[in-house]
C-alpha cells in the first residue's frame, strides 16, 4: 500500500469510472486498474463493484476511502507545511467560492490580489456550498467563500462581511412605492427562488418566515443562475431577491424593474471564509482574509433610509 495507490481509489471513487480516474492520474487504465486490483487482494477486501458498465463503492470501500482521503490530506500537509516552512506566501491558494458571490465579488477582489499577494495567485473554483466543504476538510481546497453556517466544529470561521438583500419587482407594484420594504410585506408564493442546493433560496425563505412553500403559482419555477431570475423577473413571472453585490454593477435593470432595499430580520447575508485550522498556509489565508474585507465597496455597507 502506498500514497500512490490511494490516490488511485479516490479519484476512482470520485468519477466513478476506471478509464477518467486513469486520465486525470496520468496513467494508462491498466496500470491504474492493476494497482487496485492488488491493493484490494492485499487488504483482502474489495473497495469497487463492478457491474456492467455501472460501479460503485462497497460498504468496505466506503470506510476505506474515508482513511484514504485523511491520509492523503496528512501527505498533502506534510509538503505543504514544508513549503510553508520556507515562505507561506508562496504558490497558488485554492479557494472556493458559491456561485451567487463569485462573480460579483472578485471583480473586487482579483485586482487587489494579484498587486498584493503577487506570490499568491488564487486558484478559485466555483461551486454549492454543500460541494466545497468536504473538499476544504480534506484539504483539496485551501479555503472557501460561503454565506451560511458550514456545520461543523472541524473548520475555521472567519466572518469577512454581511451582504444585503434587495427586492427586485416591477415598478408598478404596490411594494416598490417607497424605498423601503418590510421583509414581512412580501408574499413567498410571488417569490423566484434559485434551485435546490444553493444557499440563498434557503435564505429567501427564512426572509419571508417560510420553511417552504406550497404548489401551485412560483412554487416550480427555480433558476440556477441570478442572471435568469432578473429576466423571469422582467417577464412579469413575480419578484426576486438579489444579493448587494449582484447589483451594483447592473446601471439598468432589465424590463421595468426596481430595486428596493429591504428591512426587517433575515435580510443580508454573512459572508465566511471557512479553512481548516491545521492547514498550513494559514498567513495566506489570513492576508487573504483581511485583504477581502478592505475590497469591499463602501456602497455595499449603505444603511436603509
Amino acid at each position: 500500500m502506498n500514497l500512490r495507490d490511494l490516490r488511485y481509489i479516490i479519484k476512482v471513487a470520485d468519477l466513478r469510472h476506471f478509464g477518467r480516474a486513469a486520465m486525470a492520474c496520468h496513467v494508462s487504465q491498466p496500470t491504474l486498474s492493476g494497482q487496485i486490483l492488488k491493493l484490494e487482494e492485499e487488504l483482502g477486501v474489495a473497495i469497487f463493484e463492478r457491474v456492467g458498465k455501472s460501479l460503485t463503492t462497497t460498504a468496505a470501500g466506503n470506510l476505506i476511502l474515508s482513511h484514504a482521503r485523511r491520509a492523503v490530506a496528512a501527505a498533502d500537509d506534510i509538503i505543504a507545511c514544508a513549503k510553508a516552512s520556507r515562505d507561506p506566501m508562496l504558490g497558488p491558494l485554492r479557494l472556493g467560492v458559491i456561485p451567487t458571490l463569485a462573480p460579483y465579488l472578485m471583480p473586487f477582489v482579483l485586482p487587489n490580489a494579484r498587486a498584493q499577494m503577487p506570490k499568491t495567485p488564487l486558484a478559485l473554483v466555483e461551486d454549492l456550498t454543500a460541494r466545497l466543504i468536504d473538499p476544504v476538510l480534506q484539504g483539496e481546497l485551501d479555503a472557501a467563500l460561503i454565506a451560511s453556517d458550514p456545520e461543523t466544529d472541524a473548520l475555521e470561521i472567519t466572518p469577512l462581511f454581511d451582504e444585503p438583500f434587495l427586492l427586485v419587482l416591477p415598478q408598478d407594484h404596490p411594494l416598490a412605492a417607497g424605498n423601503i420594504v418590510e421583509a414581512s410585506a412580501i408574499d413567498p408564493q410571488q417569490l423566484l427562488l434559485l434551485a435546490d442546493g444553493h444557499c440563498l433560496r434557503d435564505q429567501a425563505l427564512e426572509l419571508c418566515q417560510h420553511t417552504r412553500r406550497g404548489e401551485g403559482d412560483m412554487a416550480d419555477m427555480r433558476a440556477t443562475s441570478l442572471q435568469t431570475l432578473l429576466h423571469m423577473a422582467a417577464a412579469g413571472y413575480g419578484m426576486t431577491l438579489m444579493p448587494g453585490l449582484a447589483l451594483l454593477d447592473e446601471p439598468r435593470l432589465p424590463g421595468n424593474l426596481a430595486a428596493r432595499r429591504l428591512r426587517g430580520p433575515h435580510t443580508s447575508r454573512l459572508i465566511r471564509l471557512i479553512s481548516r485550522p491545521t492547514n498550513p498556509r494559514r498567513p495566506a489565508i489570513e492576508a487573504l482574509s483581511q485583504l477581502i474585507k478592505k475590497s469591499i465597496p463602501q456602497a455595499l455597507s449603505k444603511p436603509p433610509e
